[in-house]
């Protein structure tokens, strides 16, 4: 068959050359999660190389699925916010192992194929406030820039809990016997600081890929600081070479030590199913919101506003997910980068499919992908939060019964550090507000159950 029938070309108004070079754009804008994956998850305890892989695959498998199931030119690869999650609120917050957290995703992919499946997923997303879903998306963006600052070291423990970063002032959050200098710690954190400049001028001149060209040119001032003897590496304190490693030829990291390892030891069952609901949670509105809004964007919306063959949609991603956590990756999502391609002109699943072939090639670049240090991804996350807050304009903060839910949902995340407390706090906040405000009508029978599910956490925890 050819790609012609196979894919719909002229159907869609569309060419092979198209769609190919959509494809190619798509992946220049999101290829930055190879590089910002791995340093997120390895913070959890996960093998850094091996993350490396895993997303790669899994990024493959879930962008394919969406040509094959879908025929749309939409991209997957573990979400940002999503990793956050995983690593800094469940492993390191609540103190569970990654084991356990890779099997709360496991669980949320098979769920998720299974509402899917059924449609019922559409009717949650549709059950939810509209200023609740939008509060999640700045909340998520607060505290992945909040990451994106201390990963950086930009922002570092002190007095006032945090502040600005001072050779002196991190020494004292330092171990006994460590030291840090302008040579290492100071160092990448005015070429962190200049990275996010850099990246904000490459948005502003709508430069293709300006986040995957943030996190390079920022890596490169860095090595050329290494040539020069400004930036000397400290493996002490977390400060490495920044040439990449082609000692050992191009070989692709095993996923041996991430690789269906999964475990529920130590964890509370009613514990689990939160973990586990956050993800959904957070999964859900994520790409329900980008299919629709990159969608509007290629003008594929029908007249109900509702886009065909989202079953198919919504099942790569449920595949992606399932595959992402058996390889030993966090959910696996669309991502609204996709919309890049839609720019170039992409309309089917060519280019989808374009952008899966690539993540598998990049696998013969690992070596440079796992040479990027943190403070040249840092940028890339504060970029990602700026995206991400730009949904704040879209609450209605007029009505207190629905602007302070919103409020404390996005103040929480980044105060709490936890996405799943400060859903708590919204979905909680906005049942009781309205029920007092004598807006029982507002109020969907999810939410209910919702907020009697997160207030038994708090009393059982």
């Amino acid at each position: 068959m050819s790609l012609e029938k196979f894919f719909h070309l002229k159907e869609n108004n569309t060419t092979v050359k198209t769609e190919i070079m959509a494809g190619v754009t798509s992946f220049m804008t999101m290829a930055y999660i190879l590089a910002v994956n791995p340093n997120i998850l390895a913070a959890a305890g996960m093998d850094h190389g091996a993350v490396f892989t895993a997303t790669a695959v899994a990024s493959f498998i879930g962008t394919l699925c969406m040509a094959l199931f879908a025929n749309y030119p939409f991209a997957l690869a573990p979400g940002m916010g999503l990793n956050a999650y995983f690593a800094y609120t469940v492993v390191l917050g609540m103190g569970y192992s990654w084991e356990v957290a890779l099997a709360a995703v496991l669980t949320e992919g098979i769920i998720f194929i299974i509402l899917s499946c059924f449609n019922i997923r559409e009717a949650i997303f549709n059950a939810i406030p509209f200023n609740l879903k939008k509060a999640v998306s700045v909340g998520i963006g607060l505290f992945i820039t909040f990451l994106g600052l201390q990963n950086a070291k930009i922002v570092i423990g002190g007095a006032t809990l945090v502040g600005l970063f001072s050779v002196d002032g991190y020494n004292k959050t330092l171990a006994d016997g460590l030291t840090a200098s302008m040579s290492d710690a100071g160092i990448t954190v005015l070429l962190a600081i200049f990275g996010v400049l850099i990246t904000g001028i490459l948005i502003v001149k709508n430069v293709k890929g300006n986040i995957l060209w943030g996190i390079l040119i920022t890596w490169i001032l860095g090595i050329i600081c290494q040539f020069a003897g400004i930036y000397i590496p400290n493996p002490d304190l977390g400060f490495y070479n920044l040439l990449p490693d082609f000692s050992h030829g191009i070989s692709i990291p095993s996923l041996a030590p991430i690789m269906f390892k999964f475990s529920l030891k130590g964890v509370p069952v009613l514990e689990f199913i939160i973990i586990v609901f956050a993800f959904l949670f957070v999964d859900l509105f994520d790409t329900l919101g980008t299919l629709i809004g990159v969608s509007a964007k290629a003008d594929m919306l029908d007249s109900e506003g509702r886009l065909p063959r989202i079953k198919g949609a919504l099942l790569a991603d449920a595949v992606g997910t399932t595959c992402g956590a058996c390889l030993g990756t966090s959910t696996v999502t669309t991502f609204v980068e996709s919309a890049s391609g839609v720019t170039e002109g992409g309309r089917t699943g060519l280019t989808s499919l374009t952008t899966a072939v690539l993540f598998l090639l990049s696998l013969l670049l690992s070596p440079i992908f796992l040479a990027i240090p943190s403070f040249a991804t840092a940028p890339a996350l504060i970029t990602v939060g700026f995206y991400m807050i730009g949904s704040v304009s879209e609450i209605d903060f007029k009505d207190p019964a629905d602007g302070i839910p919103a409020f404390l949902c996005i103040i929480a995340m980044p105060f709490f550090y936890s996405i799943s407390e400060g859903i708590s706090m919204g979905v909680i906040s906005y049942v009781v507000m309205n029920l007092f405000a004598g807006k029982k009508e507002k109020i969907t029978p999810v939410m209910y159950i919702l907020a009697v599910l997160f207030i038994l956490k708090y009393i059982l925890m």
